[in-house]
């Protein structure tokens, strides 16, 4: 085996296109995050982002997009923002093999996808909910029960009666949408006592030289659902031919009692199953709407995978324990409850504070 580390800016087409193939040739590996134009794009921005390309017999057999971190710790590209990390292709070596040849005493992940070398470390396994659009849009709505279904389709009709028409616009490219959307996040963020992803300019950055991506294999896709022309939710994601991956999803609070959010996944459900989208991946995560809409589930992985030495010894002491605080609380409904009534706290002291 043979490996070499790079940057992703300096990646050919040639590789681009293996990179492409190889992740074609997995369906466990169908998800835009785990693409080429993803890596690529963060280390646009980002200049701790590394591939590390293995040849075994003269041929690229696998692709590993980390970020490197001090102390040689190595983290996910754009870690805490993507639901579907890990190693792009094969590799005929211990996992720990390829963290020595990529200069890492660690990696640690929270969604590696299956079928990983990295499972053999410290893990646990997570659901991660999903939209099966397979058998066509008709068939998910009667997967996922009636009553979801018709009181949705009731709200929208609501909607109607009390405000006007409801349109649904799939794939669009204008910068004015996503700003509202935008918008609308960082709102929620700050109502719901969550940190502002959106106060980092590169993650703004990014979400728009995405949105600029149009090809077959790879886009950014925004859609957004109005009310008599006026935006009233959306979500910003991103897709492979097949499957489109959850990400940001906001609605104007104004029309909460419409179920905003339940009416425009269904709208976009129906649409990404018109375009050719078999799979609508709603990241890990236990919220409402999620449980009332999937109809399948993948299984997805947290933990670490390890060389002896300083790297792992600190990066156990500062990280593990608090993961471990965390999925205590998320696995536990009252902890749950306790926890996100604290933060909704915070968001209203936060909001009254700075409004």
């Amino acid at each position: 085996m043979r490996l070499t580390v790079v940057h992703p800016r300096e990646l050919g087409e040639t590789e681009i296109a293996r990179w492409r193939a190889l992740q074609q040739a997995d369906p466990a590996l169908d998800n835009p995050f785990l693409s080429p134009e993803f890596t690529v794009t963060v280390g646009e921005l980002r200049d701790r982002v590394r591939v590390s390309v293995v040849e075994d017999g003269g041929k690229i057999t696998a692709f590993f997009p980390f970020e490197h971190h001090p102390l040689g710790i190595g983290r996910p590209v754009a870690a805490g923002l993507t639901d579907a990390q890990g190693m792009v292709g094969e590799i005929d070596a211990d996992a720990r093999a390829l963290l020595k040849l990529s200069g890492l005493g660690v990696y640690e992940y929270d969604h590696l996808v299956a079928g990983q070398p990295f499972l053999q470390g410290r893990h646990e396994l997570f659901p991660s909910p999903v939209i099966d659009l397979r058998a066509g849009y008709d068939a998910f709505t009667r997967q996922v029960g009636g009553k979801t279904y018709k009181s949705t389709l009731a709200k929208a009709r609501k909607l109607e009666r009390d405000f006007g028409q409801v349109r649904h616009d799939y794939a669009v490219h204008d910068p004015g949408p996503l700003r509202t959307l935008l918008g609308w996040k960082t709102a929620q963020y700050r109502r719901t006592g969550r940190s502002d992803r959106f106060s980092h300019p590169w993650i703004v950055e990014l979400v728009h030289r995405l949105a600029a991506i149009e090809s077959d294999s790879f886009a950014g896709v925004l859609d957004m659902v109005y009310v008599d022309g006026v935006p009233m939710a959306g979500h910003f994601g991103l897709r492979t031919a097949t499957t489109l991956a959850g990400w940001f999803p906001a609605y104007d609070p104004a029309f909460a009692k419409y179920s905003p959010g339940l009416v425009h996944h269904l709208a976009m459900a129906e649409q990404a199953a018109a375009h050719g989208i078999e799979v609508i991946d709603l990241g890990r995560g236990e919220k409402e709407y999620k449980d009332k809409l999937k109809n399948g589930e993948l299984r997805v992985a947290e933990g670490r995978v390890a060389r002896p030495g300083l790297a792992a010894a600190a990066h156990w002491v500062t990280r593990v324990p608090l993961r471990a605080v965390r999925n205590t609380v998320l696995a536990n409904p009252f902890l749950t409850r306790v926890a996100d009534r604290a933060l909704k706290t915070l968001g209203r002291v936060r909001t009254t504070v700075h409004p």
